[in-house]
């Protein structure tokens, strides 16, 4: 995770940016900070990577890579704003020691493009991440990886249309995604959880799951009910304010699997 120290809205990359939107950055903090105790209160290790000044989007730590098997996959991002991003990363994967940790040769903003399933990697294109890198990722970690076409500009990575619940669920909003990809979708995970645009709209599904402990969004209510029902223990936490930079849960969350 990367605290928000230096997060604002100063251009507009996504549909959710409004320049000139007021940030309280000690709000944002307090809020990134609440998700942290969270996940250390679940009992999972929370590591920090320093902030870098003149990155207002650092704090969406998701993007900074991939992470699968030790080995890590570094970020190239589409946007110049966001570009030396991947370098910072990069340098904190090399230095905690994953294995063959390297940049990138193709469009690729990590875990908000690429979601492990259990032995496979769904991976997002349309908006950000290239197809190019879809092989690249396939070739680089050895699991099978399947492509899967964003339509929608406000869901424009991943993983604000697609929770991975455990390793052999999902929860998805059928819309943001292209007939041929609802269709792999549907074939892979029919019991999938069918989320509605009310909670997709809030980034319900921009969620980090542990198998069974899903922490998600406060406002996504609905979602919130219908994970309850399905077994799941749904931990709901409030990130409004970081929501103004088109981020949530996940996307301040980059999972290191060992």
């Amino acid at each position: 995770m990367c605290p928000p120290d230096h997060f604002t809205v100063a251009y507009a990359i996504n549909p959710w940016m409004r320049p000139g939107t007021g940030v309280d950055v000690g709000l944002a903090r307090r809020q990134w900070d609440a998700l942290r105790c969270t996940y250390l209160e679940l009992g999972h290790a929370v590591e920090v990577i320093d902030p870098v000044p003149g990155l207002p989007d650092m704090v969406y730590a998701a993007n900074g890579g991939l992470v699968v098997g030790g080995r890590a996959l570094g970020a190239r991002f589409v946007h110049a704003e966001r570009a030396a991003e991947g370098p910072a990363y990069l340098e904190w994967l090399v230095r905690a020691g994953l294995e063959g940790a390297r940049e990138p040769e193709h469009l690729n903003e990590g875990e908000g493009d690429f979601l492990v399933v259990g032995g496979l990697i769904l991976a997002g294109t349309g908006f950000r991440t290239s197809p190019a890198a879809h092989a690249e990722v396939q070739g680089f970690f050895g699991r099978r990886v399947v492509s899967l076409e964003l339509v929608d500009p406000r869901f424009y990575h991943l993983d604000t249309a697609l929770a991975v619940l455990d390793d052999s669920t999902v929860a998805y909003l059928p819309a943001a995604f292209s007939r041929s990809s609802r269709q792999v979708l549907e074939s892979l995970f029919p019991d999938a959880l069918i989320a509605d645009e009310r909670d997709a709209a809030v980034l319900g599904l921009n969620a980090v799951s542990d198998g069974r402990h899903v922490v998600l969004a406060a406002a996504a209510t609905g979602l919130v009910a219908a994970l309850r029902e399905r077994g799941f223990d749904p931990v709901p936490v409030d990130l409004s304010e970081l929501l103004k930079g088109g981020g949530g849960v996940k996307c301040c969350t980059l999972e290191v699997r060992s």
